[in-house]
């Protein structure tokens, strides 16, 4: 799928990967349209980086874990939109265990809200929209290898228990929107591990641990390091324009997180 002259719908993209993936659909000529919350002065810059990249991008400011405000959202861009050809539903809300300590039920249903409800709430509105022209559409979904991890190892320090279990939902979701969405929407999961600016350098969690504790995480990487936001841009950019026969799955995108906690041992020489 061609990105120039496609309408897409970015959201969270006033900061890190939202930004990032928002500003480059702009450069490659789509029009943007930016969902956006907390940080006003982020939201601001995104809407004057846009104005220099094109006329017609729109930036919308709205509580998408509202589902009155979701509506109203939507209506919005229907107004000047009949129709979206791609989606980055990318909202999340990745609370740190070493930033905010023990739950409350308020951080608990934030992180429930953010991670998971706002993200069903958005897909039920903007499915009719990509499906609208009948012509090939393609959805990623940005989710966390909290959904494998869990509270536990290294990672327990930056994922919560109820960030793990939204994210372990998205999956499961994305199955059901893929089936919802065919044949003309492609629906995939992005599941990230830590990268910049998300979970990793550049969080204010980051700098709250000690520098054993980054070691520790950033040995437990096959690679030995937190992701850059330009890799995740590329690799969002390839699910959404070049992986057209893809759909309803997960991509992980984790540096090999996952299996860098078992080493090879030695083969034994045997008996025989």
């Amino acid at each position: 799928m061609e990105i120039k002259g496609k309408k897409a719908l970015v959201l969270g993209a006033n900061r890190g990967i939202g930004r990032a993936v928002a500003l480059e659909l702009a450069r490659r000529g789509a029009t943007v349209v930016a969902g956006t919350w907390d940080w006003p002065k982020d939201t601001t810059s995104l809407g004057h980086e846009l104005d220099r990249l094109g006329p017609n991008h729109l930036v919308i400011n709205a509580d998408l874990r509202n589902c009155a405000e979701v509506d109203r959202f939507f209506d919005k861009i229907s107004k000047q939109f009949a129709s979206l050809e791609i989606l980055v539903n990318s909202l999340e809300r990745g609370g740190m265990p070493v930033v905010h300590g023990p739950y409350t039920e308020e951080q608990w249903d934030l992180e429930i809200a953010t991670t998971l409800k706002a993200k069903w709430w958005v897909m039920r509105r903007a499915l009719p929209l990509l499906k609208n022209h009948g012509e090939p559409a393609a959805v990623v979904v940005v989710s966390s290898i909290a959904a494998l991890t869990g509270r536990s190892g290294p990672v327990g320090l930056i994922f919560n228990d109820a960030y793990a279990a939204a994210a372990r939902a998205i999956s499961t979701l994305t199955a059901t929107w893929a089936r919802e969405g065919a044949p003309t929407v492609r629906v995939n999961e992005l599941m990230l591990g830590l990268i910049k600016t998300r979970h990793a350098e550049e969080t204010r969690g980051w700098g709250l641990l000690s520098e054993s504790q980054r070691r520790e995480l950033h040995d437990h990487i096959l690679l030995g390091r937190s992701g850059e936001l330009a890799e995740v841009v590329r690799t969002l950019l390839f699910l959404l324009s070049e992986a057209t026969y893809m759909t309803g799955a997960t991509l992980r995108m984790d540096g090999g997180y996952l299996l860098g906690g078992e080493a090879i041992p030695p083969m034994p020489v045997g008996i025989c």
